[in-house]
């Protein structure tokens, strides 16, 4: 048919429109953050550009659920702004016609949504985790690097070696300062290792050595000696996301490993696709406008209930964590709710027309108040 032909190239075209204005927010907002982070000594800088691409995949769900219902949005509001609906409408055809050719156009967006939400946002967080973990465990190794004096990340300990053997693990020769609730102490070593344990902290593990605690000439100065003592270079960091995290997990780990948290965050991957959905047939009868009126309202009303769609799936997905609710009862509320007024509002549009919707009465009731007759000026 000419009119879904013309209209899905019509969607695309504004699909295309939105979606790179979209994107290029997301990554103007995202660039400025992770350079900030590489200048702050947080990440490499040679790992920019990746890690931006993991991030913008990690909110590429959310802007093509944006894009598509944005877009079908327009496209309905721009047909009644240009009085298209109303040739529409006296041709006898029906506000649901649109129904197929915009799942047509969106369908596609749902699965990529879903392959997106399920599949590459928990590689691309995963990826992102590990570069960041490989970059706090070059920064391990620097800080005892031999021959300079090197901060640790707190900057309440100064580490210095003045060489290392031959595996790189062994260090001779090592001084360490620290201060710790107002109280210094100085650490010498013949020799040390470097270590990793159960946590994934790194630890200086040094032999034959001495420690100095306080201040020299004060009653609560002390001095020892050891065979070995164990300092921690850097902990693991917890501000980088980890392989466990359940943002991270692949879904069939998720699935493998129902717990809370799991569940919590299988039950937002699905309700992205089907939120995609949703909106988009949402967007239909909401494009209603005044041909007089403008279209800003509109788009302030979508941006709204996408909001507000998107904080309680996050609010289903919280009390699922924390126990509050089942799984099984958090997975299908709020969309069945989203879907009842996708219904009411096409049973609503679709009676607009009729004898029998309010606003007709309402408005013969005026014309019987006012005086009017139908075609006086």
């Amino acid at each position: 048919m000419i009119f879904q032909r013309a209209l899905r190239t019509e969607l695309v075209s504004t699909a295309g429109a939105v979606f790179t204005t979209l994107f290029t927010i997301t990554i103007t907002n995202m660039l400025i953050r992770i350079l900030g982070q590489a200048a702050g000594g947080k990440i490499a800088s040679a790992d920019v550009v990746a890690l931006i691409g993991f991030a913008a995949l990690n909110y590429l769900p959310q802007i093509l659920i944006l894009t598509g219902f944005i877009s079908v949005l327009m496209v309905v509001a721009r047909s009644y702004q240009d009085s298209e609906m109303v040739v529409w409408f006296a041709s006898g055809l029906s506000l649901t016609r649109w129904i197929r050719p915009v799942l047509t156009f969106g369908l596609p967006l749902v699965l990529l949504t879903g392959v997106l939400s399920f599949v590459l946002t928990p590689w691309a967080a995963q990826q992102s985790a590990e570069f960041r973990e490989r970059f706090q465990k070059r920064e391990d190794i620097a800080r005892v690097s031999p021959g300079k004096f090197q901060e640790s990340a707190s900057a309440d300990r100064v580490f210095f070696v003045e060489g290392v053997s031959g595996d790189a693990t062994k260090v001779q020769n090592v001084f360490v300062n620290s201060t710790a609730n107002g109280r210094t102490s100085v650490v010498v070593a013949k020799q040390g290792s470097i270590e990793t344990n159960a946590r994934g902290d790194k630890v200086l593990v040094m032999e034959s050595g001495r420690r100095y605690d306080g201040v020299p000439n004060q009653s609560d100065f002390e001095m020892m000696e050891f065979e070995k003592y164990s300092v921690i270079v850097s902990r693991q960091s917890d501000g980088a996301v980890s392989e466990k995290s359940a943002s991270a997990l692949p879904t069939a780990a998720l699935l493998g490993n129902f717990t809370r948290v799991n569940a919590g965050e299988l039950l937002w991957r699905a309700a992205l696709p089907v939120m995609a959905l949703l909106l988009m047939l949402l967007a239909i009868p909401l494009g209603f406008v005044n041909p007089r009126g403008g279209r800003s309202a509109n788009l302030l009303i979508a941006l709204l209930m996408f909001i507000a769609y998107s904080n309680i799936s996050s609010v289903f997905q919280v009390a699922v964590v924390q126990g509050k609710m089942p799984f099984w009862l958090a997975v299908w509320p709020l969309h069945v709710f989203a879907a009842l007024i996708v219904g009411f509002l096409f049973v609503w549009r679709l009676k607009m027309n009729s004898r029998w919707h309010p606003g007709v009465w309402l408005a013969l009731w005026w014309r019987a108040l006012t005086g009017q007759r139908g075609g006086a000026r």
